[in-house]
């Protein structure tokens, strides 16, 4: 298997989806996953988004067993096939210039042809012939598609497939050398099957929107005398309006779903199941689906990136993971929120996964541990306005809280029901209902409205750090 990503942005969801695919066979059969660099488009490449992609698949937990392989550093490898198939009579010089073709190819389309009416019609460079005097220094080089012919292939995503050779134009190979140049630059279609010959590639698990090159590379798999690999056009990833996914649908790099909070493997669940299924399950761990994943589960349909499900699946993971494997990425976002302490990896690490594991039924991004829960962490922290408005309003409150700070600070013991029983007999003796002192003690020790459970939130925060933030509560009230 190979990913072969064009540094031309950063790794795309559809990207990720094909890489994800590629991965998921190979793991599943004991193949080889190969990455490869395409950095021959020297107009539109950056090379500095090759690190972005290789992060992005790093993240993503697609890991690969060669590479990465950059197909810049291969040109040389290239050009000796077009010259070998030259030599052989498979492909000819041509010295036409690039701008009396469409899309710089010797094809002249017909009106039908670009109406879409009929089969696609080819007018012949006169080159084809044979034209003395050219040679790679001075022309490019063009396939010679063999007419009357049919080509024929077995897609293991959409079943057999042929075009009519005389549908297909005679494609470049090798581009005429720009002034200032030795040698001509190779063409995506040549490059492709040369490496994937070279590189030993039996599949190739690409978006669908490739299957129309797939004739041309069948046919020069076929000139170079190597056997065609098994070919599998995954379906599109469309946006909620079913057109292509792009940036108006929102956030299309891996990254950004990185950078938002989105845990990997849910991540990997999510993309898996766009285009792929093998029962009707949803919440997949990786192993299985590595377990399960077939080509024949791969549906014809395009997938739909649905954002709301995505969503869920994160929550997903945030609420079943087993603690030991949520820890670390919550351990990441307090650091990088500046709120991580060493001692929460030490003498403090069952605190730090108790609070981790009363936090997560409420998260849905790993943010969440760093925002709203910002006060299980950190001292520092504000009170909401729009909790202080609702549940601080009776003036009462001020001297219930001192009251209840100063029961809380003589327990003997530090426990959910001693806790809960403290703050009920003061509600009684004060007149007032429990809720009352439940809602406003909740947003003076977390500085919220919505938390998780009161008592179990006061065991977790500690007697000390309880007891301390109502005091703070009552000066608020006292400085009002």
């Amino acid at each position: 298997m190979r990913f072969a990503p064009s540094p031309t942005g950063y790794l795309h969801v559809g990207g990720a989806r094909t890489a994800l695919f590629n991965w998921l066979f190979a793991r599943g059969r004991g193949g080889t996953m190969v990455l490869r660099i395409e950095d021959t488009d020297v107009e539109r490449n950056k090379p500095e988004l090759v690190e972005g992609i290789l992060d992005g698949l790093r993240w993503l937990g697609v890991d690969w067993d060669e590479g990465p392989h950059f197909q810049s550093q291969r040109l040389d490898m290239h050009r000796e096939a077009a010259l070998k198939m030259a030599a052989s009579g498979a492909a000819y010089f041509c010295d036409c210039p690039p701008e009396k073709y469409a899309g710089g190819d010797a094809v002249e389309e017909t009106e039908d042809t670009k109406k879409e009416q009929g089969p696609r019609r080819i007018t012949r460079c006169a080159c084809r012939e044979g034209k003395p005097g050219l040679s790679a220094e001075n022309a490019a080089i063009r396939f010679r598609v063999p007419l009357g012919a049919i080509t024929r292939f077995n897609d293991a995503v959409f079943g057999p497939r042929e075009v009519s050779n005389d549908e297909i134009e005679d494609f470049v190979l090798l581009r005429s050398p720009k002034e200032g140049q030795a040698r001509g630059v190779p063409t995506y279609q040549l490059s492709v099957v040369v490496d994937d010959i070279d590189m030993r590639i039996t599949h190739v698990i690409r978006g669908s929107d490739h299957i129309s090159n797939t004739p041309k590379q069948v046919l020069l798999y076929r000139a170079l005398s190597a056997t065609p690999p098994v070919f599998a056009h995954v379906p599109l990833i469309l946006g909620p309006d079913r057109t292509r996914l792009s940036k108006r649908h929102g956030a299309t790099s891996v990254g950004s779903y990185r950078d938002e909070g989105f845990l990997p493997e849910a991540f990997r669940n999510f993309l898996a199941l766009l285009g792929w299924s093998s029962s009707n399950e949803e919440f997949i761990r990786t192993p299985e689906i590595v377990e399960k994943f077939s080509l024949e589960g791969v549906s014809r349909t395009n997938g739909v990136f649905d954002r709301p499900k995505l969503e869920w699946f994160n929550t997903q993971y945030l609420q079943k993971l087993p603690i030991d494997e949520l820890l670390p990425f919550v351990q990441v976002e307090l650091e990088r929120s500046k709120l991580w302490q060493p001692e929460w990896a030490g003498e403090k690490q069952e605190w730090f996964s108790k609070t981790v594991d009363l936090l997560r039924p409420r998260t849905r991004l790993l943010p969440d541990f760093s925002t709203w829960s910002r006060a299980f962490f950190s001292d520092s922290f504000e009170i909401d306005p729009a909790a202080r408005e609702k549940f601080w309003k009776d003036e009462r409150l001020g001297g219930m809280l001192a009251k209840l700070a100063d029961a809380l600070a003589a327990l003997p013991a530090w426990e959910h029901d001693s806790c809960d029983h403290a703050l009920r007999e003061l509600a009684a003796a004060e007149g007032v209902k429990a809720g009352l002192l439940i809602n406003a003690t909740r947003v003076a020790i977390v500085g919220q409205a919505v938390a998780p459970p009161l008592f179990e939130t006061m065991v977790v925060l500690g007697q000390e750090r309880v007891v301390s933030r109502l005091r703070r509560a009552v000066e608020a009230f006292g400085s009002r």
